[in-house]
């Protein structure tokens, strides 16, 4: 266990409750359960994450407390994100990122970012001549990839302040954008004069 792992918790419609019984899952909660297990597999795969399956009618209190009164509920560190149908993978990506994020303090170097800026283009050259190992992330093509840079910004610079890209972290530290990037090159050395033909061709930002 390393602390940083995100609670899961199905409840199904199934259990008992005094004469009631029910041993068969309904249809809506058999899927949730296979997209939760997908999901995990592949949008998810590498944050740790335990996965709790109950059975609504033995428990039907507990899950009420927290707002979830029907049948299939999806909860994400106790908070309910989805109930009374089959369960949207987006949602549960959404939610689990944001609560990963926020245990888990980013390390080593990222940029988010996306193909078609040119800014994200700039930030990138300048790593890259500069040597540093980055791993980057397409917001636009992978959702966990936004959910994650929105999760870890937002704290960051304030609610309402609007979150563009490139989104950056070296060695762990938050940089911010390109500008941001090249201004701690360069107090930092690692900037030299010809970096500045990246900027010939970009408009800067």
């Amino acid at each position: 266990m390393s602390g940083h792992e995100v609670n899961i918790t199905l409840y199904r419609w199934a259990g008992a409750w005094g004469p009631f019984k029910v041993k068969i899952p309904c249809g809506e909660c058999t899927l949730t359960k296979d997209v939760i297990l997908d999901t995990l597999e592949h949008e998810l795969a590498g944050i740790p994450v335990i996965l709790e399956i109950r059975e609504w009618l033995t428990e039907w209190w507990k899950p009420l407390l927290k707002g979830g009164w029907h049948a299939p509920i999806v909860m994400v560190n106790g908070k309910v994100i989805s109930q009374g149908h089959a369960l949207n993978r987006g949602l549960l990506t959404e939610a689990v990122t944001a609560a990963y994020a926020s245990k888990a303090p980013i390390q080593r170097s990222h940029l988010f970012g996306k193909e078609s800026c040119p800014h994200c283009k700039r930030a990138k050259a300048y790593l890259d001549q500069a040597g540093i190992q980055y791993t980057y992330h397409d917001v636009v093509r992978s959702p966990r990839s936004l959910y994650e840079m929105l999760a870890r910004v937002k704290p960051l610079v304030g609610p309402k302040t609007p979150i563009t890209v490139p989104q950056i972290w070296l060695g762990g530290q938050y940089i911010g954008g390109a500008d941001r990037l090249e201004q701690v090159m360069h107090e930092q050395g690692l900037f030299r004069p010809e970096y500045n033909t990246v900027k010939t061709t970009l408009q800067p930002r």
